[in-house]
């Protein structure tokens, strides 16, 4: 018996239930952390394996109609400035350069016209170009237009006549890309003021776009178990398993003795160990539960006293023995409590184990001795205080 007498009172109530539901419990916790170790998770890791850059440039040409600066046939490439007379017309050429043969592209080569006061746009217009020429090859695209730069200056004279002076027409060349690589998709603008002075024009800047994009790929990655988690569960299988070994430990437990015990550790301020003769008192009263007796101490301002050879608990008030104890009433209590029956069992199985021997005698008795078991008259008397002492 333990110093535990609830717990051994829940075990001996109810000790199979919880010893099969802690061994449940441990084997599910076995069993997963078992699961956990054979099934690490996995995490998607998205990694960089290189770059992908569209890049998008303008470029432009003329060809000299009319002879002077330039020879007539003369091909212009890029120059700063054009003369309008020798050279009407002006080919633009968007080209971009792409990362793969699949990447699709499209350009829109437009003209925007703007009307602005005091630095603020209060119209536009855009005028998209028809390509001369749209070709793919070799991880390049390009577009090709052109721009009549009579028929420009033109429409320039007949919006500034609409404004009536209240504002200038300003253009600008605008290139717009877009793009799909099959990975990324998106849309590029690059644009440069389109300059008229009358006899000239000119691109302000050659303009040019890119956008670098980065290249990942996916991969999936064992992840290491959960050691929280393990532990956690390696923890409720020991504790499950090293439960069910208490509960199996303790089976023997008697529920009565448990609750006498769970009486006596809520009474022990009342209670004192002592030794109780028979012959005090002059009544005796027995109780039904160790409570009654401690009510009566209470009532009568006295102590309980234990007596654990006599396995009683007793209140001595005026005379009067109020007492409690498992083995009987007062006089059941005189001796210690012998397994009478468990002895004689024992004997019985021994005699029958022994086979007879005719050669063995019975030993010798003392002379004048009796062969006959002590009468109970013989046995001590109990208002003897040296009764227990003769035992």
């Amino acid at each position: 018996m333990t110093e535990t007498p609830r717990l051994d009172l829940l075990i001996a109530q109810h000790g199979r239930s919880i010893l099969i539901a802690l061994l449940v419990l441990g084997a599910v916790a076995l069993l997963a952390t078992g699961w956990v170790i054979a099934t690490p998770g996995t995490t998607t890791v998205t990694e960089e394996i290189g770059q992908q850059t569209v890049e998008t440039d303008v470029e432009t040409s003329a060809e000299v109609v009319e002879s002077g600066l330039w020879e007539e046939g003369t091909h212009l490439e890029n120059n700063p400035a054009y003369i309008t007379n020798a050279t009407p017309e002006l080919q633009v050429t968007a080209e971009t350069t792409m990362p793969t043969d699949d990447t699709t592209v499209s350009h829109a080569i437009q003209l925007r016209y703007e009307a602005s006061r005091d630095g603020q746009a209060f119209w536009d217009d855009n005028v998209t170009l028809e390509p001369t020429e749209a070709f793919a090859t070799n991880q390049r695209a390009v577009t090709q237009t052109t721009i009549d730069v009579e028929a420009v200056a033109k429409r320039v004279t007949e919006l500034e006549d609409e404004l009536a002076g209240i504002s200038t027409v300003d253009i600008e060349l605008v290139v717009v890309t877009s793009y799909d690589t099959g990975t990324h998709e998106g849309t590029q603008t690059a644009s440069t003021p389109f300059v008229l002075t009358g006899e000239t024009y000119y691109l302000e800047e050659h303009p040019s776009s890119s956008e670098t994009h980065p290249l990942t790929q996916t991969s999936e990655q064992t992840e290491n178990p959960n050691s929280a988690l393990l532990g956690a569960l390696v923890l409720v299988a020991l504790g499950s398993f090293g439960g069910a070994a208490v509960v199996n430990a303790r089976s023997d437990v008697d529920v009565e003795h448990a609750r006498q015990r769970i009486h006596e550790q809520r009474y022990a301020e009342w209670i004192s160990q002592g030794s109780l003769p028979m012959w005090i008192g002059d009544e005796q009263v027995s109780l039904d539960t160790l409570e009654d007796v401690v009510d009566v101490a209470i009532d009568t301002n006295e102590r309980v006293i234990q007596d654990r050879n006599r396995g009683l608990f007793a209140v001595v008030s005026d005379g009067v023995v109020y007492y409690y104890s498992d083995r009987g009433l007062w006089e059941e209590t005189a001796w210690p409590d012998f397994d009478l029956e468990r002895q004689s069992l024992e004997t019985d199985s021994s005699s029958e184990t022994t086979p007879p021997d005719d050669a063995t005698t019975a030993p010798p008795t003392a002379e004048g001795a009796s062969e006959q078991p002590p009468k109970l008259d013989d046995l001590p008397d109990p208002e003897d205080d040296d009764a227990w002492q003769n035992l």
